[in-house]
């Protein structure tokens, strides 16, 4: 495995900021989200804001990617591109994922926002993945290891009948938005390279309510479940510490 960077104090205080845009930022497109809006116009209202804090996109163009944000609804996991053609509807799950480099250096952060009332299936899966999320951050203290992170993730999911996405992990992140290592959403406790203060992490639990498979779309980019059931998606960057986990992207 490649050596895992530890950020300096000049470092992280860069990445706080890229975290603090790419927080604001999905902060603006929830509150847009309503029946109606288009995928297409969140994507814009996430490059105005982009450029109005002096950041740039981390989506855009990474390996061909067209847009700025990746906006994928209901049984869409992830990468979902957005089109002027695509409204919300009233009971969508839509999944956010947004990320910024600033000064050289990333943020990167998920969230999946209810459009109007959803079903309670929809309600408990979306509680399910964002509790997996905060259970996986609990884990992430100097001296754990990197199957502690997983192991919280997979035992809180399943624990509710729902199963973890395992074609796509969490990373490392900084200078460049996919680092090493990769951080998967399964694992065994105590398992896997220690964590040290200074590491930086994304942590993405992505999280179906039906089988863990996916299927990638003919755009080549949009991954939905194979069964085309629900599924739903968080993630926060997240700085290890000596005194604790230190979110990054936590918005308002």
């Amino acid at each position: 495995m490649s050596q895992v960077e530890i950020k300096s104090r000049e470092e992280i205080a860069l990445m706080r900021e890229a975290g603090r845009i790419v927080a604001d930022v999905l902060d603006a497109l929830e509150q847009a989200v309503a029946p109606g809006i288009t995928t297409w116009e969140l994507d814009a209202l996430a490059e105005k804001m982009t450029a109005e804090r002096g950041a740039r996109p981390a989506f855009k163009g990474y390996l061909g990617f067209p847009c700025v944000l990746c906006a994928s609804i209901n049984d869409e996991v992830v990468h979902g591109i957005p089109s002027r053609k695509r409204k919300l509807v009233e009971g969508d799950l839509m999944k956010l994922d947004f990320g910024v480099s600033y000064r050289g250096w990333f943020g990167d952060s998920a969230r999946t926002v209810p459009v109007g009332k959803v079903s309670p299936e929809a309600r408990s899966l979306v509680e399910t993945t964002r509790e997996s999320l905060q259970k996986a951050i609990q884990a992430m203290k100097p001296g754990n290891r990197l199957g502690d992170i997983g192991h919280a993730v997979q035992r809180h999911v399943e624990a509710r009948g729902f199963s973890v996405v395992r074609d796509f992990t969490g990373h490392g992140i900084g200078r460049k938005l996919h680092e090493h290592p990769h951080v998967p959403n399964y694992g065994q406790a105590g398992a896997g390279m220690k964590l040290r203060a200074g590491m930086v992490l994304a942590v993405e639990p992505m999280v179906n309510a039906g089988t863990s498979d996916i299927e990638i779309l003919e755009d080549d980019w949009t991954a939905v479940t194979a069964d085309r059931k629900l599924s739903a998606h968080f993630e926060h960057t997240i700085l290890i510490t000596d005194g604790g986990p230190e979110v990054l992207t936590r918005g308002r």
